[in-house]
């Protein structure tokens, strides 16, 4: 996020030279601003500027039809790319059922061309079915979450049965969504063995790649966590959540801008489970410990993390050390 912060000033500025130029020559310099637009929107994003992202997304788009109406065989990929990208933006402000439609088009689109070239473009559909996935979940429509994602999982297999150093990373990403989905729909034990698959393929590529892969495998281990509470396995959830948060310590310790959110949900996921297995006053240490994190994120960035402040507070003082309804073990 500061490298975000860093980066803006230099990237509106890249976006107003590019509209110079697309003044004085639009064939020749259009493409260059739709991707510093898709630039911007990312930095913007980044530093919880979600409505000025989600125009900036919207402008993109609008240059990627243009675009993709004067040259289909170059520029359409690059339109789905774009209808995916306003999907996301539109779902971080909350407008969940403009998100979906966008991510279906998206869909759409990359069907299309799997059709024309499935060797270039299976890839995209993959990318495209596991975003609908996300934009489905949130606009309440769990079946058709799954049954994208299930859709996405099947693609991504085959693409890394094919080229596994490139694709086996989304496979693991396929089965983490796809556990989160099962366990949406009510769907416990599918979800678990849909997540002991992924977290023991990001172990894998962590063995291969640990600069590439450990930040996925500390998230695979926190919805592994997830996942066994779910099916009353609760002490055996316990330990994955507890590497779940060494490995972010880790990260945070080298990156600290990168990583601390992710600490920071992590050892609010912690409260719960030690809270879950009566160990109280350890569960209150991890959560006020989030909180801390997320007050400090909270003060450069309030939008972004008012939510997760908020939720961990609660935590915290539902489980304050003075009460002895649960000892200590």
């Amino acid at each position: 996020m500061g490298r975000c912060q860093e980066g803006l000033a230099a990237t509106e500025e890249a976006v107003g030279l590019w509209r110079e130029l697309v003044a004085s020559n639009p064939e020749l310099h259009t493409p260059n601003l739709a991707w510093a637009l898709h630039n911007l929107g990312v930095c913007l994003g980044g530093v919880g500027k979600r409505r000025e992202a989600l125009a900036v997304a919207e402008e993109a788009l609008e240059l990627r039809r243009e675009l993709a109406a004067a040259n289909p065989d170059a520029d359409t990929r690059y339109l789905a790319g774009a209808l995916h990208t306003l999907g996301t933006r539109l779902g971080a402000v909350g407008r969940y059922g403009e998100a979906l439609a966008v991510a279906e088009e998206s869909v759409a689109v990359c069907r299309e061309l799997v059709a024309s070239n499935p060797e270039l473009h299976t890839s995209d559909l993959a990318e495209a079915l596991s975003n609908l996935g996300i934009r489905s979940r949130e606009a309440g429509r769990g079946r058709d979450a799954l049954a994208a994602v299930k859709e996405a999982l099947r693609l991504w297999r085959e693409l890394a049965a094919a080229t596994p150093e490139l694709h086996m990373p989304n496979y693991a990403r396929a089965l983490s969504d796809l556990g989160v989905y099962l366990a949406a729909e009510g769907r416990h034990r599918e979800a678990l063995a849909a997540t002991e698959e992924a977290v023991e393929l990001r172990r894998e590529l962590v063995a291969f790649d640990p600069d590439a892969h450990t930040s996925d495998l500390a998230g695979a281990l926190h919805n592994l966590g997830m996942r066994l509470s779910e099916v009353a396995r609760r002490r055996e959830a316990l330990p994955a959540v507890e590497e779940s948060v060494k490995v972010w310590r880790e990260l945070v310790a080298s990156d600290p801008d990168a990583h601390t959110s992710d600490l920071a949900g992590a050892l609010h996921n912690l409260g719960t489970r030690l809270r879950e297995v009566g160990r109280r006053r350890e569960a209150f240490a991890a959560v006020e410990e989030a909180v801390e994190l997320y007050a400090r994120l909270h003060a450069d960035l309030p939008e972004p993390y008012i939510d997760a402040l908020t939720s961990s507070r609660q935590l915290r003082d539902s489980m304050h050390p003075s009460d002895k309804s649960v000892s200590d073990h």
